[in-house]
This record gives C-alpha cells, sequence and structure tokens, in this order.
C-alpha cells in the first residue's frame, strides 16, 4: 500500500479536467446560458416597458418631430426626435453616448430644442417615470426612465448605440 497524500492520483485529475470541459462547452451552447438569459431579460424588460410608458414616450418624441418638421429650418431637431423616439420604445440593450465630433453647433442646438420641445418631453420622463417606481416590478423601467431625461433635453450630439452591457442593463 502507498502513502495517503489526501489528493486523487494525477490520472483522476486529468478525467476531472476533461469532464469540467465537456461540462462548460454544453453549458455554453446551452438555452438559459448567461448571454441567452441577459438577451431574455433585455426582451421582457422591453416588452413591459413599451405597455406601460414606451408608447406614450414613443408618440410624444413622433408628435413633436412632425411638429418640427413644419418649419423647415428646424427638420434636423425632427431627425434627432425620431431617433430618440426609436430610443425611447426600445430602451433595454441600448445606450446613449456622446458624439466626440459635436460642439459648440450641437450645444446652441440643444438651447433650441429644450425651447421647443425638450422640456415638455423631459416632464413626460419624469411623470412616467416616478409612475412606473410606484410598483416594484416598474422600478428598473422608473430608473431607465430617469435616465432618458438627460438625452430628451439635450439629444443634439448625442447617438444612440447597441450594446450589452449598457447603462440600462445596470438597473437589475
Amino acid at each position: 500500500m502507498g502513502i495517503q497524500t489526501g489528493r486523487p492520483p494525477p490520472h483522476r485529475l486529468r478525467v476531472a479536467a476533461q469532464r469540467l470541459a465537456r461540462a462548460r462547452q454544453v453549458n455554453a451552447r446551452w438555452p438559459f446560458s448567461r448571454a441567452w438569459h441577459n438577451r431574455l431579460m433585455r426582451t421582457i424588460l422591453n416588452i413591459i416597458w413599451v405597455i406601460l410608458a414606451g408608447w406614450a414616450l414613443f408618440l410624444g418624441y413622433v408628435l413633436a418631430g412632425i411638429l418640427l418638421c413644419i418649419p423647415i429650418i428646424t427638420i434636423p431637431w425632427a431627425i434627432a426626435s425620431f431617433r430618440i423616439a426609436r430610443y425611447a420604445i426600445w430602451p433595454f440593450g441600448r445606450e446613449v453616448v456622446s458624439k466626440p465630433t459635436s460642439g459648440v453647433g450641437s450645444f446652441l442646438g440643444n438651447v433650441l430644442w429644450v425651447i421647443l420641445a425638450g422640456w415638455w418631453l423631459a416632464i413626460g420622463h419624469i411623470v412616467s417615470g416616478i409612475a412606473l417606481c410606484i410598483t416594484i416590478i416598474g422600478i428598473p423601467m422608473g430608473i431607465a426612465d430617469f435616465k432618458m431625461v438627460p438625452v430628451s433635453l439635450m439629444p443634439l450630439g448625442k447617438e444612440i448605440v447597441s450594446t450589452r452591457k449598457g447603462a440600462f442593463d445596470r438597473t437589475l
């Protein structure tokens, strides 16, 4: 008999490592993997968002865009409004980032935007965010709604990018 060291023989370690590697490969393909779970949660939150607040906010941005298309000079703000409308209806899994090329023109445009449409869209986000935070299920969506207030006030010089680890995913 050999001396007992408390560790299994090397061949058993190798077999255990191979089994662990196979299990990890299987789990990576399994439908309930972490990436699949995150995608499912974003979709569920977006569907609940559309029902509770997203549709009304989307219509507000579309209405602002249509009204800003009437005078030809405000068409750039209308385009920004339509861009944010797409974001307001399906926000989870996307985030707003600043464009590095934006400058003084974007700032001046944002000042005009606040006067024309931004203030009442921001009030809409604040009111719906407070209403969403009344229920436990609505708290993540209310936080996401509050995070949209800055882009509703200053949309020029910003772009919306798709991400898997964005600001709205951290509300969970």
